[in-house]
């Protein structure tokens, strides 16, 4: 055991004295050091119920005969860091939460963990982490928030951004905007549409990585807690059959999980973590295979900010796994990978059935025939772009408008909701990206801006930031290379007509070669925003959006 490292032999007397100073018995020294990776505070609501999930986790490692030992991980709340300087330090976490926990697990020498995460960066960060550390490893979430309820209609925290933008273009009036605002977020757990957070934690199902109804088993269900108790008697099951996540997360896994995504119509921030993600693994997945996946896979969800439906209708119709056994109908999915229930996906999903056709499409009666997200290239996006492709209006698929552009996510929201962009518009924010913000923001203040204002199926946003999981529309970002580095986006002027063409996943400029170079001759490079600190380190050390904003030591 790897523990014995600190608990066995003469030499590890002054480490057992320690463990002494925790109040551990011998006998529980005698068992295999379980670390549990605690993401609970009180600031993030998918974070909030966390406890509760780690009292569950360490009662089901004890019964299954390992020690169960606490230690935290922070966590971002994006919606509460949207729009101001918070979100440069949302995606940053990422790493943070990888490198700490990497740092916690190595430096005690624990057999095993069990990743209790929720939220945006949370859930990949860990992820990260697991795939470093490599012991074996469970991952359980909190849980999806329920949808709330706005004069009879269901709702949620994208509701809530477009009806500032309601608001500001005198469509709501501000008694409406507090109905909505003290009721689309009714109960604890990440928020409640298919966004970032419950995109990774049904992604870390379709890895492998977690148990069924890991990501849509609502956070107020007991269902939850019972999951949690299996979560902790698994990893001791893993740890006997010396499982790690490395076995798991193979290349094969992380192409079910590109499938997967593109049939529920995941956040586009999933482009960024599950490179990320793979690369820590040792896979090489290169977001440009993201359209071959596409081709051949159908939209089969159509979860808010896409549709009507939430986690909760996903759960009730039979979750991830009646999605998975959908597709596996069309052989689209690798059904011998091993999972941490010790069984493989086919396994795993054989007996899953959908219980709702509205919810979750037939693989004969898709939404669409093609996947929910599209990468985009052309002469504004070389290496790529990244859109939401299920979440677009069908007019705005293909679409031509003039650039109006703005270099920082502020000066677009005050344009937007100073009714200064008109349809037909291109808004373009750009020095938003990895190095340019730096952190690469979420713009989903703009996205519900233009939503809420009555533009979301006329007007366009291209970004070299990124969108939240809630944000809809022709919302195109990850744009690569981004400002900061010369690329592109730097080099469009108010007024020039950007070609958005999302079927032949193009996005270019229509500006010609000589007059882009010309361009780029007379580009300088911006001062740095940020000189201090965390946000300077990371700046000097992120790569671009195409590969997942991963660090390396520049060279």
């Amino acid at each position: 055991m790897r523990s014995d490292a600190v608990t066995k032999g003469m030499q590890q007397a002054p480490h057992r004295s320690l463990f002494h100073a925790l109040g551990l018995t011998e006998e529980e020294l005698n068992r295999p050091l379980v670390g549990i990776v605690s993401s609970f505070n009180e600031i993030v609501p998918g974070h909030r119920n966390l406890d509760k999930i780690v009292e569950a986790v360490k009662m089901g490692v004890a019964m299954a005969g390992g020690t169960p030992i606490v230690f935290p991980a922070i966590a971002v709340c994006d919606g509460i860091a949207m729009g101001h300087i918070g979100m440069k330090y949302s995606l940053v976490t990422r790493d943070l939460i990888a490198d700490s926990t990497e740092a916690m697990a190595m430096a005690h020498q624990f057999d095993a963990l069990v990743m209790v995460p929720n939220c945006d960066k949370n859930v990949p960060g860990l992820l990260m982490a697991a795939a470093r550390v490599n012991i074996p490893t469970v991952f359980i979430s909190g849980g999806p928030m329920m949808a709330g309820r706005v004069k009879g209609e269901k709702r949620s925290l994208s509701s809530m951004f477009e009806a500032v933008g309601s608001y500001a273009a005198g469509m709501m009036t501000e008694e409406d905007v507090t109905e909505f605002e003290n009721h689309v977020c009714p109960t604890c757990g990440s928020c409640s549409g298919m966004y970032t957070a419950n995109s990774m934690n049904c992604l870390t199902e379709v890895l492998g990585m977690g148990l069924g109804g890991n990501g849509t088993i609502p956070a107020v269900y007991s269902e939850r807690i019972k999951l949690a108790k299996k979560a902790g008697m698994q990893v001791m099951e893993m740890l006997r059959a010396n499982i790690c996540p490395r076995d798991i997360m193979t290349e094969k896994a992380f192409m079910n999980a590109l499938t997967v995504d593109m049939a529920l119509g995941c956040s586009t921030n999933s482009m960024l973590h599950l490179p990320a993600i793979a690369h820590e693994a040792g896979v090489e997945l290169n977001v440009d295979i993201a359209n071959e996946v596409s081709a051949r896979t159908p939209n089969l969800c159509h979860l808010a900010p896409a549709g009507p439906t939430y986690m909760e209708d996903l759960n009730e119709a039979g979750g991830v796994y009646a999605v998975m056994n959908e597709l596996s109908k069309k052989d689209l999915l690798n059904l011998d990978c091993m999972t941490v229930t010790g069984k493989t996906v086919g396994e795993n999903i054989a007996s899953c059935k959908n219980k709702n056709p509205e919810v979750i499409r037939p693989v004969e009666n898709p939404y669409s025939t093609t996947g929910g997200i599209a990468i985009l290239k052309g002469n504004l996006a070389p290496d790529s772009g990244v859109v939401k492709r299920s979440a677009v209006a069908e007019e705005m698929l293909v679409h031509e408008g003039p650039a109006r552009v703005f270099d920082c996510e502020e000066d677009a929201i005050e344009a937007i909701k100073g009714g200064k962009i008109v349809a037909g518009d291109v808004v373009v924010i750009r020095y938003e990206g990895p190095k340019g913000g730096p952190g690469m923001r979420e713009m989903l203040n703009p996205t519900s801006a233009i939503a809420g204002m009555g533009l979301g199926s006329s007007v366009a946003l291209i970004t070299d930031g990124r969108f939240s999981g809630a944000s809809r529309g022709a919302s195109i970002g990850h744009v690569s290379p981004e400002a900061a580095v010369g690329g592109p986006i730097a080099l469009i002027e108010e007024g020039d007509l950007i070609k958005i063409n999302i079927p032949e996943n193009r996005l270019d400029v229509d500006i010609s070669q000589e007059e882009m170079e010309r361009r780029r001759a007379n580009w300088q490079p911006r001062e740095p925003k940020v000189t201090t600190g965390y946000l300077a380190r990371y700046a000097s050390m992120v790569t671009s959006g195409n590969r997942g904003a991963i660090l390396e030591i520049q060279k």
